[in-house]
C-alpha cells in the first residue's frame, strides 16, 4: 500500500507539473499570437458615414445570376471577360471601364464558410459548431460578423479550458487571414432590403482595391474594385459603391448567361 501511494503521488505531482507548464506554454502562445497579429485584426466594423447613392448617368447590367446598376457609362464590353470559359454558367465576371477602372464580381454558394472550414481544418461540422456555437455557424454572414466583430482584445488568455484558447486564437488566425489590405482603412457594415454585408476599405483613403461582400440565404457575392489604373483623379466614390450595392438583386434565371446591358 505504501507503494502503491508513493507512485499515485508521484503520478499526482507529475500531472500537475505537465498540467501547470501545458497551460503557461498555452498563455504564452496566446499573447504570442496576439502580437504578431496584423493591425486590422483590431478594426471592428462601423458603420458608413456616406449612405447616399450616385445619380450619375450609368447602366443596369446582369451577371453570373445578378441584376445590378453601374453608376459608369463606359463599361468596355470587349474587354469584359466572365469565367470559367468553359463553362455555360458563369460564377464571376471582369467588368474593364475605359477610364481603366475595374470591378471584379463573383457569385459564391451559401454555407461557403460552414461547408468550408470543416474541410480546411479536416474536422466534423459538428466539431465547428460547437466551437463557435449554433447561432453564429447557421449563415455565412453571421459567421464573417462573429469573425470581424472579434478582435485581440476579446481573447480570454487565461481559461483553463483547451477549447478556449483554441476558438479565440483560431477566430484570430481565421480574421488575419480573411482581411484584404483593404481593411487597414475601415470596415464598413452594409445593408439593403436583400443583402447584409461589409466593405473593406474607405473611398476617401484613395487604395488600390476596395472590396464588398454582400451576404443572403441564396448565396453571397464578392465585389472588388480595383482603381490602381483609375484615371479619375477622384477615384471611386462612397455614393457610387452604394449605388451597386442599393441596386443588387437576384436575376431571373438565377445562374443566367446572358447579359442585359441598357443605358440609365
Amino acid at each position: 500500500m505504501r507503494v502503491l501511494r508513493r507512485i499515485l503521488f508521484m503520478l499526482a505531482i507529475t500531472f500537475t507539473v505537465i498540467f501547470v507548464g501545458t497551460y503557461c506554454v498555452d498563455v504564452a502562445l496566446s499573447f504570442y499570437a496576439v502580437r504578431k497579429a496584423p493591425a486590422a485584426v483590431r478594426i471592428l466594423p462601423s458603420d458608413l458615414r456616406d449612405q447616399s447613392v450616385s445619380e450619375a448617368p450609368g447602366e443596369k447590367v446582369t451577371y453570373v445570376g445578378y441584376a445590378f446598376e453601374i453608376p459608369w457609362s463606359d463599361l468596355d464590353e470587349d474587354q469584359t471577360m466572365s469565367y470559367p470559359k468553359d463553362r455555360p454558367k458563369k460564377a464571376s465576371v471582369d467588368l474593364r471601364f475605359r477610364s481603366g477602372l475595374r470591378l471584379l464580381i463573383k457569385a459564391i454558394p451559401p454555407r461557403e464558410w460552414a461547408n468550408g472550414l470543416p474541410k480546411e481544418l479536416k474536422v466534423s461540422p459538428h466539431v465547428i459548431e460547437s466551437a463557435f456555437g449554433q447561432e453564429t455557424m447557421k449563415s455565412d454572414y453571421s459567421f464573417v460578423k462573429t469573425l470581424y466583430e472579434f478582435n485581440p482584445e476579446r481573447m480570454n488568455h487565461w481559461a483553463f479550458s483547451r477549447g478556449g484558447f483554441n476558438r479565440d486564437e483560431l477566430m484570430l488566425l481565421i480574421k488575419s487571414i480573411a482581411l484584404s489590405k483593404s481593411a487597414d482603412a475601415g470596415i464598413f457594415n452594409l445593408k439593403d432590403a436583400n443583402y447584409k454585408g461589409f466593405q473593406q476599405g474607405d473611398p476617401q483613403v484613395r487604395q488600390d482595391r476596395i472590396l464588398v461582400n454582400l451576404y443572403s440565404d441564396d448565396g453571397s457575392v464578392e465585389m472588388i474594385l480595383f482603381q490602381k489604373d483609375y484615371r479619375d483623379p477622384k477615384g471611386v466614390t462612397q455614393p457610387e459603391i452604394n449605388r451597386i450595392v442599393q441596386s443588387f438583386r437576384s436575376a431571373s434565371p438565377i445562374g443566367s448567361t446572358d447579359p442585359g446591358i441598357s443605358k440609365r
